[in-house]
């Protein structure tokens, strides 16, 4: 069986590619709304949910970064337009200015559906025996749980 120039089976990094580009569509999706949020959030938490908005924007800029360069790794290409982007996310943009709770739990919708797609892809690439992308989704997963965990904090 073929493999690609990092030894894993062509075959499976087409699949696993497929999921990888379906999180990184995703995430760019996620990503616009927490810039929507930064930008248009107002209110008597302004300063701390704006900086909290920046501050995950600056991390999904990251994992879009890393998510698209891993498909690449796996020899395939990433998506890249917001067509495609759309079409593919199951995250949708939050196109209206919403009242700062509704904000937060929109994030925190969001990243429970990016916790749904990171932990179907540890598991296929745990079975294509794929250690790269398996500590990548580990590490994302970890990181968002904890997010989760806060902003469900804050809207108790």
């Amino acid at each position: 069986m073929a493999t690609n120039e990092i030894g894993l089976k062509v075959k499976d990094s087409k699949v696993l590619s497929a999921k990888l580009n379906k999180l990184l569509a995703n995430y760019e999706i996620y990503y616009q709304n927490l810039r929507n949020f930064h930008w248009n959030v107002s209110g008597p938490n302004f300063f701390e949910l704006h900086a909290k908005f920046e501050e995950l924007y600056n991390e999904a800029n990251e994992a879009i970064d890393e998510t698209a360069e891993r498909i690449l790794t796996l020899g395939e290409r990433p998506l890249s337009s917001f067509a495609e982007y759309i079409e593919e996310a199951a995250i949708k943009e939050a196109k209206k200015v919403m009242d700062p709770k509704s904000m937060v739990e929109n994030v925190r919708e969001n990243l429970n559906t990016l916790l749904t797609l990171e932990r179907e892809t540890l598991e296929i690439a745990s079975a294509q025996g794929d250690e790269g992308t398996v500590a990548l989704m580990s590490d994302y997963i970890t990181s968002k749980e904890k997010v989760v965990w806060m902003l469900s904090a804050y809207l108790r």
